[in-house]
């Protein structure tokens, strides 16, 4: 094989390893921001959950049972929120504080269903 067609064929060899690289490069891209909105759209799902669980408290007349009613979809919220954010998220100490947010949240929920049902 002469030089200029062993020069041809590492040119073409690099360029079509090149075009792979650059083919996986776009493709973890294109799966980065698909990820994003999925983690975006979770998030939102998650608030327009709590406004309309929110929204359909009647009022009973009582603060504290409207407190209650109230807050349960909205610790609720905080809980899917900060999962979503384990789930997607990278920042170590979002993933503590998204995991104190799921432990906090969650024993307050217990708290509020106890006083309800004990009420």
């Amino acid at each position: 094989m002469g030089i200029t067609l062993r020069v041809a064929v590492l040119v073409l060899s690099c360029c079509a390893v090149g075009a792979q690289a650059f083919q996986h490069r776009v493709h973890t891209l294109e799966s980065q921001v698909g990820g994003d909105d999925r983690c975006w759209s979770e998030l939102n799902s998650s608030m327009e959950r709590m406004h309309r669980r929110m929204a359909s408290v009647e009022p009973s007349g009582n603060s504290d049972v409207d407190f209650a009613a109230q807050m349960l979809p909205h610790h609720q919220a905080a809980i899917d929120m900060a999962r979503t954010e384990l789930l997607c998220g990278t920042d170590p100490a979002l993933h503590r504080l998204a995991q104190e947010i799921i432990t906090e949240q969650q024993s307050e929920i217990e708290v509020m269903q106890l006083w309800v049902k004990h009420r």
